[in-house]
C-alpha cells in the first residue's frame, strides 16, 4: 500500500520522493505490464514508459480513485496499445526450466507445465477478459478497483470475468486432456 503522504510529497515537487514512489510500484507495474503483453521486452517497455508517464504526470493525480488505480490504468492503457500495435513474438524464457534441489523433479515439471499452460490459457483470451483477469487474479484488484482502472461499469467487469473464468476453465480442460497442446 502506497503511502497517501508519499504521493502528496512527490506531487509537491519532492524528487526523492518521487523516486522512492517510482520503485514502490515498479514491480507491480512491471508485473502487470507481462502479464498483459506476455512478453518479458515489451513488459519491460511498457513498464519503462508508464513508469515515465507516471514520473511526468504526477501533479494529474487526484485522491479521487486510489493511487495503484490511477497507476494501473496507466499501464493497461499502455499495454493495450502496444499489444494492439504489436507483432507476434516467441519467448525463449517460456522454453527455459530451472530445478531446484530441494524439489521433487516430476513436480516441478508438472508445475511448470501448469504454469505455461495457465499462461497460454490466458493468452487466448479476448484482451478485455485478459486485463479483467490480469486485474483481478495476478494484481489482486477488487471488482470496483478494476471498475475504475478500466473505466467500466461494475456489471461489465462482473460479466467480463463470469466469462473469462468459463472460457479459462474450459481451455484448461482441453489441456489437461492434451488436446490442446502439440
Amino acid at each position: 500500500m502506497i503511502a497517501p503522504e508519499l504521493v502528496r510529497s512527490a506531487q509537491a515537487g519532492d524528487r526523492d520522493a518521487l523516486i522512492t514512489l517510482l520503485r514502490e510500484i515498479e514491480s507491480h507495474v512491471y508485473r502487470t505490464a507481462y502479464y498483459i503483453l506476455n512478453n518479458e521486452q515489451d513488459a519491460l517497455d511498457a513498464s519503462q514508459e508508464a513508469l515515465l508517464r507516471i514520473y511526468t504526470k504526477i501533479n494529474s493525480y487526484e485522491e479521487k480513485a486510489l493511487f495503484k488505480t490511477w497507476v494501473q490504468r496507466i499501464v493497461t492503457n499502455i499495454c493495450i496499445d502496444k499489444f494492439r500495435r504489436a507483432k507476434p513474438t516467441v519467448s525463449m524464457d517460456e522454453h527455459e526450466m530451472t530445478f531446484t534441489a530441494d524439489n521433487d523433479v516430476e513436480q516441478e515439471i508438472l508445475t511448470g507445465y501448469l504454469a505455461q499452460d495457465i499462461r497460454e490459457a490466458i493468452e487466448k483470451l479476448p484482451e478485455h477478459h485478459r486485463t479483467v483477469v490480469v486485474l483481478r487474479y495476478l494484481q489482486d484488484f477488487s471488482y470496483h478497483e478494476i471498475a475504475e482502472s478500466l473505466n467500466l461499469p461494475l456489471n461489465t467487469v462482473k460479466s467480463y470475468l463470469f466469462r473469462a473464468r468459463h472460457t479459462l476453465q474450459s481451455l484448461l480442460q482441453d489441456y489437461q486432456k492434451g488436446g490442446v497442446r502439440g
